[in-house]
């Protein structure tokens, strides 16, 4: 497709007229000029021209029945390679697809040209009677369509519990799933930088021809498995780190030394640096440093300097950081029995803190806050309160913030008290704000950074700063308005977020409410300061009191580092322009994280400024500057070198699908906030066209318009691109809670690759057949209904959720074997673990179970869904291959929906 029809504004782009039309890119233009590429507000646009089978918008009114619920097809599976490209693409021969209309999110008030549907769209793939192109043919086989368990079955035979070795540039990594150990010889390694491609074009035409998001998904602290070589610490001494005179790049296997080792060449900028004396050092006949294998920072991809006071705050050498635990005493919380239960858990809790250094304090709050010195020489803890929540201020330095090994028994008395001291009180109404103002001046006081882990239960209504009001209207789904839901309420909160980043005040937010709490306002602060929200509707101690507990000591456990501050530099041609994640940003090339813990991840767009060659490559370092947990100022740094090609199939060849979906889904779920959903959506898909599209006219061999053919390393992108489009933040549905959407939307901005992979296409695991000799986890299966057997027993989890999902004609052996019960119809729903039975089945299931709880970010609730019950309804919306319950089409009816978009760019 010729150049001129793409606008360089990935991630979502502007098409001009004559490219079937869609519109503006996301959102309003921010005050810096750098993210100008999202402005514009949504434009009208003409249908597509009519013909055949690309009628997308025929003039007949909606009826309840999905746009490709008829979609026939005959399809082959042909694996073929592409000439030239010495590679395989995927083709889907002769994908018929009906002629109707593309209602719902394509399509409404506003957004229509002639031939459009009008108002009245109800949910995504909605449209009226379909149409067939030509006679009836036999159904699509939902086998010959590209499967996701099949591509990380094949991954993980190829490479599972192989060695990576990071020594060539631009090497595609192992899949997320995929179970290998790094060898770091140079570059990072994929679990701490994942790239949505790792061959960048030479030219932002080629870029903005096939519109692949340029992105790497950075996730600093990611967790390095026990076989692999921890974090290298390089100490230079008072000198501190070296660095490039010009771009402050630091140094890295990417300077060459020249002049018999007394220069060195930058490999970001080509300014030529003397070396300093101390670091001096002869080249062998090679031009390579002779000790070259002894220092860290030239022969890695990651490693850390030991930073001097230059990168310390006021040039002060930085303190331990606190964490302090605030409680909510209000009626709600007391009369659940959440607060005896958070004090229970804190006394063995603590042991557990990642440092002993760390200092500890503890708040308990309704409308007044109350603080207390737990000073070791006490002999009972001294509570002071503070009513005035408009002016807050801590009342007490010595004795509010301590050692917990010192402090002990006085702590140990004051949580025995707290249940007690308010087992009376009728006080419902709670603050918010001047409890996160309290921590921050209590950090403040001590100079130090640290956590606030806030028990919260209500929304704000007390008369103080940051009181809220209930603003969920159903009425606004579906309409323009609908964003709103989703935007926080600033004013306070906006500065209370700019405060605690500036004292490195991380907040986590751990809420138990019983109705709308506005998540979208109250996680935002979380969410900009690196911090975590975690959500218990209708807490219930009996139910949800083990799910909670697990969640907070991984919480309270986890590695972090804090008082973060983040740079990525580049290589001359490209530079970083774009930023995702739990972070706050006052700058265009800063990004600021109070806290940054060993889940979360940063995804970091990239954009030409000039021509990269395909000699040198495109190189990366990201420096992060932080606090550890004990007290030091350390510079984290990890650098990255890729291919640059000026052919497009070399590009193709070298995405990276789970990386793709990391990108668009944070792009759209930040986009929501500033333009409608159906707008969000439709710009979603119109990429997906135009990458696939530019793929088949520039890469493939010549082949008939009706088929469908896909690159092989993105040949399961629709698949994921579907499930994305029918997650709660993008599905316009009274059903859902405006709460739940919020939260969603929030926990994935900050997520790594693998958390996205999982969240859009969970796990589903047959269970009737597991081998109980053996050690491994039974080969999942295809997320969808038809996999489902009446006499079997499924494990589904997607990082969030964990099902147990039981046939109803389950073998009754099996359900005494899990359940200790005779028959399906004694199974207790409201079971949220297994029984501990001492029998093999019972051993390997429960296993199975603890080793996915091991490896998750966050604890997964277990529940019991039987085939037909009502509980089913939860988790039949995890199928992503099926219809969505919300709205959102199968899978297949997808595919051929993707197949005529690319057909209509085509044309």
């Amino acid at each position: 497709m010729s150049q001129q029809g793409y606008v360089a504004t990935p991630p979502y782009s502007q098409a001009q007229p004559g490219m079937g039309g869609y519109p503006a890119g996301f959102g309003s233009a921010p005050a810096q000029p750098l993210y100008r590429h999202y402005g514009g507000p949504p434009q009208s646009f003409p249908a597509p021209p009519t013909g055949k089978d690309t009628c997308l918008w025929s003039p007949i009114p909606p009826v309840k029945s999905s746009l490709l619920e008829d979609c026939t097809a005959k399809c082959v599976l042909a694996n073929r390679i592409a000439p030239g490209t010495g590679y395989q693409s995927l083709t889907l021969w002769n994908c018929l697809c009906v002629t109707g209309q593309f209602g719902g999110q394509m399509a409404g008030p506003g957004m229509a040209g002639p031939g459009m549907a009008g108002p009245g769209m109800a949910g995504p793939f909605q449209g009226g009677a379909a149409q067939m192109a030509g006679p009836p043919q036999k159904k699509l086989d939902p086998d010959s369509i590209p499967s996701t368990t099949q591509v990380i079955e094949d991954d993980q035979a190829k490479r599972g519990g192989q060695v990576y070795t990071t020594n060539l540039r631009g090497q595609v990594p192992p899949l997320v799933t995929t179970d290998y150990t790094v060898q770091d010889q140079g570059n990072a390694s994929p679990r701490f930088m994942r790239c949505t491609t790792y061959s960048f074009p030479c030219t932002a035409d080629l870029a903005k021809q096939c519109q692949v998001p340029l992105a790497t998904i950075i996730k600093p602290f990611a967790t390095v498995p026990k076989n692999e070589t921890p974090m290298y610490v390089v100490n230079h001494g008072e000198t501190g780190p070296i660095r490039c005179n010009r771009c402050k790049a630091y140094m890295c296997p990417y300077m060459q030394f020249t002049d018999g080792g007394r220069r060195y060449q930058c490999g970001f900028c080509n300014c030529v640096n003397e070396v300093p004396a101390f670091y001096f050092q002869h080249l062998d006949h090679m031009g390579k440093r002779v000790d070259f294998y002894e220092r860290p920072e030239l022969s890695l991809g990651s490693y850390e300097f030991a930073a001097t006071l230059d990168y310390c705050k006021n040039n002060k050498p930085a303190s331990p950081p606190a964490y302090i635990f605030m409680i909510d005493v209000s009626y709600a919380n007391i009369k659940s029995g959440l607060v005896r239960l958070v004090c229970d858990e804190l006394k063995t809790l603590l042991d557990n803190l990642p440092s002993s250094m760390v200092k500890v304090g503890f708040v308990t709050y309704n409308k007044i806050l109350h603080f207390y010195n737990v000073k070791s020489a006490l002999a009972q803890p001294q509570m002071m309160v503070v009513s005035d929540t408009a002016e807050m201020f801590v009342p007490l330095l010595d004795g509010f913030l301590v050692n917990f090994q010192e402090s002990r028994a006085v702590i140990n008395n004051l949580l025995d008290q707290i249940p007690d001291m308010f087992a009376d009180t009728n006080e419902s109404e709670t603050v918010f704000a001047p409890v996160i103002q309290a921590g921050v001046e209590a950090l403040k006081a001590a100079e130090c950074s640290g956590k606030l882990f806030i028990f919260h239960s209500s929304i704000p209504t007390a008369e103080a700063p940051g009181k809220l009001k209930n603003r969920d209207d159903k009425k606004l789904i579906n309409t323009e308005k609908e964003k709103t839901l989703f935007q926080p309420q600033k004013a306070v909160y906006e500065q209370l977020s700019k405060d605690c980043v500036s004292q490195g005040c991380s907040v986590d937010l751990f809420l138990f409410p019983s109705q709308y709490v506005d998540i979208a306002t109250m996680g935002d602060v979380a969410t900009h300061t690196g911090g975590s929200v975690f959500k218990y509707s209708n807490f219930q101690v009996e139910r949800d009191g083990q799910h909670f507990l697990s969640d907070l000591r991984k919480d309270v456990e986890k590695a972090i580092g804090f008082d973060a501050i983040m740079r990525v530099r580049t290589s001359t041609g490209f530079r970083a322009t774009d930023f995702f994640g739990a972070i706050h940003m006052n700058n265009t090339t800063d990004v600021e994280m109070a806290a940054v813990d060993c889940d979360k991840a940063v995804t970091v767009e990239f954009k030409h400024d000039d021509t990269l060659s395909e000699e040198t490559g495109a190189l990366m370092q990201c420096a992060l500057l932080y606090t550890t947990i004990s007290g030091q100022r350390r510079l984290r740094i990890h650098n990255l070198s890729l291919n640059c090609s000026a052919q497009l199939s070399e590009l193709y060849k070298s995405c990276e699908t789970d990386a793709l979906i990391n990108f668009f889904a944070k792009s759209a779920y930040r986009a929501m906030l500033n333009q409608p959903l159906k707008t969000v959506k439709e710009i979603l898909v119109n990429q997906a066209a135009h990458m696939l599209a530019c793929y088949r006219k520039n890469c493939a061999s010549p082949s008939a318009a009706s088929q469908l053919i896909l690159p092989d390393a993105m040949k399961v992108f629709p698949v994921y691109l579907n499930s994305l489009l029918k997650t709660g933040p993008l599905v316009g549905s009274a059903e859902l809670s405006t709460d739940d959407r919020a939260h969603q939307r929030l926990s994935t901005t900050a997520m790594g690759v693998e958390d996205t992979q999982l969240l859009l296409y969970p796990r589903l695991i047959p269970l009737h057949n597991m081998d109980v000799a053996s050690d491994v986890v039974p080969t999942p299966v295809r997320c969808s209904e038809e996999r489902l057997t009446d006499a079997g027993m499924f494990l589904l989890e997607n990082g969030c959720s964990l099902f147990l999902w039981l046939g109803q004609a389950c073998p009754p052996e099996m359900i005494q074997s899990i359940f200790n019960v005779p028959s399906l119809a004694h199974v207790s729903i409201d079971l949220r673990s297994l029984p501990e039975l001492d029998n093999p089945q019972s051993q390997k299931l429960r296993s199975i179970v603890d080793s996915l709880l091991d490896q998750r970010p966050s604890s997964m609730k277990l529940m019991i869904v039987k085939q037909k019950d009502r509980s089913e309804i939860m988790f039949r919306q995890h199928l992503v291959e099926d219809k969505g319950l919300h709205g959102g089409a199968s899978y297949m009816d997808f595919l051929c929906y993707v197949h005529r978009e690319i057909r209509q760019v085509l044309t």
